[in-house]
């Protein structure tokens, strides 16, 4: 009889760079000393109560078994609709859009469905903390490309000097998570023109695509033929109607990348929560919607930069999504991670280190904070960080 006391195998970690995110660690340093917290990206009021009762009586209706792998075909047409009024592209719900759960989901698996061991995939730094981790399961080696530091354009001939024949695929994000900077129609055109020799893919994500700021328009993917031919484009439902914990997403494509998208999607998820769908697609039967969007978030960015003013933070622009960064260097001698922790502790408001966002830690004396959140939890911020 074996006597040995059991024990757990060990095995060698597919991530063993990954720890606890910034995100995780700021909100528990910020529920330790009962600090705003403007670091983590969602919003903390109510979605609209027509969603609910739509979702409600999606339920009641009976939907609440196995939709069809790619998705409600209702949602997939209400994508497709949305797509081709804002864009101009035409994607066929039947072949060409999936729902996934969130789109975290959808980077990971577009990654998995094109990404073989030893490919080469280009992100740039600063980045959503997903995009590594996703590519190291794929087996394939990150390639990071800085943004231009403080204004975070894309540098073009950066991101040309890294193109090698290894390079499988480019990620881009517009509106930018964390910067807040939005594409200009003159970049998409020369991103479509540099990868237009090449057979490098695409991802573009874009989840704050309904905020937008100071009448400019989202730059889309799907806009430029060049790119939208490569490319897989990632949105979010949780983003767009303040229900991030719902993990409601879609990625549109052609259909021969979206063939090879679904058989990982269909492995690795299946499908998505039924009811919600349902709901979804009931809801984005008005336009406005999410035609309203960038007046209520321009709204809240305005109350968030007025109250800044003053203090001795400087503000970088904000074009796009729902983050606010500035810069630190007239308040304090800190690096940005180390700020953060202080100003949880003696001001009594959490921020989010840009640093964290590069893979190298580049400290440029910038922070960014999050105002996604109710007028009275700005005011409070605000009234704490006039003290700097």
């Amino acid at each position: 009889m074996n006597s040995a006391s059991p024990r757990t195998p060990q095995f060698a970690s597919k991530l063993p760079a990954v720890g606890t995110t910034i995100f995780s660690v700021m909100s528990a340093l910020a529920s330790e000393h009962q600090a705003v917290n403007l670091g983590q990206g969602f919003p903390d009021f109510a979605c609209d109560p027509a969603l609910i009762d739509a979702v409600d009586q999606a339920m009641r209706a009976g939907h609440n078994q196995y939709p069809p792998m790619p998705g409600v075909p209702a949602l997939r047409q209400a994508v497709a609709q949305k797509i081709a009024a804002l864009h101009g592209r035409s994607y066929s719900p039947d072949t060409e859009i999936t729902i996934t759960a969130g789109a975290t989901q959808g980077i990971l698996t577009a990654i998995l469905a094109c990404v073989h061991p030893g490919d080469e995939v280009i992100v740039l730094d600063p980045c959503y903390d997903s995009y590594i981790p996703n590519i190291a399961l794929a087996g394939g080696v990150a390639v990071r490309v800085p943004l231009t530091p403080h204004t975070f354009r894309p540098d073009f001939a950066k991101i040309a000097a890294a193109i090698t024949p290894r390079t499988r695929l480019l990620i881009i994000n517009t509106p930018h998570n964390p910067s807040a900077t939005v594409w200009t129609a003159a970049e998409m055109r020369t991103l479509e023109e540099l990868l237009a020799p090449t057979d490098v893919l695409l991802i573009s994500d874009e989840v704050y695509e309904h905020m937008v700021f100071d009448g400019a328009e989202h730059q889309s993917a799907a806009r430029f033929p060049g790119l939208a031919a490569r490319a897989f484009i990632n949105s979010s439902f949780g983003k767009t109607f303040h229900v991030t914990g719902w993990k409601v997403g879609s990625v549109a494509a052609p259909a021969a990348l979206m063939a090879e998208f679904r058989k990982v999607h269909q492995f690795n998820v299946f499908t998505v929560n039924t009811p919600m769908q349902h709901g979804l697609a009931s809801y984005m039967a008005e336009p406005a919607r999410y035609q309203s969007l960038p007046a209520f978030y321009q709204a809240k960015r305005d109350l968030f930069r007025a109250g800044l003013e003053g203090s001795r933070l400087k503000l970088l622009p904000c074009t796009g999504s729902f983050f606010q960064c500035v810069d630190i260097s007239a308040v304090s001698d800190l690096s940005e991670a180390d700020f953060c922790q202080w100003l949880v502790r003696e001001i009594g408001v959490a921020a989010i280190p840009l640093s964290a966002f590069y893979g190298d830690g580049f400290d440029q004396r910038v922070v960014r904070f999050c105002f996604a959140k109710e007028d009275t939890t700005l005011h409070a911020a605000l009234e704490r960080l006039r003290r700097l």
